[in-house]
């Protein structure tokens, strides 16, 4: 399994911090994991599942791989499925 996450540092609603969640193999092994998570498909942001910080150790418990967050990017970018937010 190739499911990345970051530590949670970015501030979110209700005052949380959330993670970033990848897969550096395939979207759809991403959106499984995220269904065994428990995270609703709503938090799929481009290419990636913003992870509340409560969730994190029950990502890692279930076979994600933590990394930082640059490690997490340029993994993603080397597996072709990084999606950068379009500039207006």
């Amino acid at each position: 399994m190739s499911v990345l996450i970051d530590t949670p540092v970015w501030p979110g609603p209700r005052g949380w911090l959330f993670a970033h969640l990848v897969s550096d193999s395939s979207y759809a092994e991403l959106h499984d994991f995220a269904r065994e998570l428990g995270v609703p498909e709503r938090a799929f942001d481009r290419d990636h599942y913003d992870i509340p910080e409560h969730l994190h150790a029950r990502a890692l418990a279930l076979g994600a791989e933590h990394v930082t967050g640059k490690e997490l990017v340029t993994r993603l970018r080397a597996a072709g499925l990084r999606r950068p937010r379009l500039r207006a």
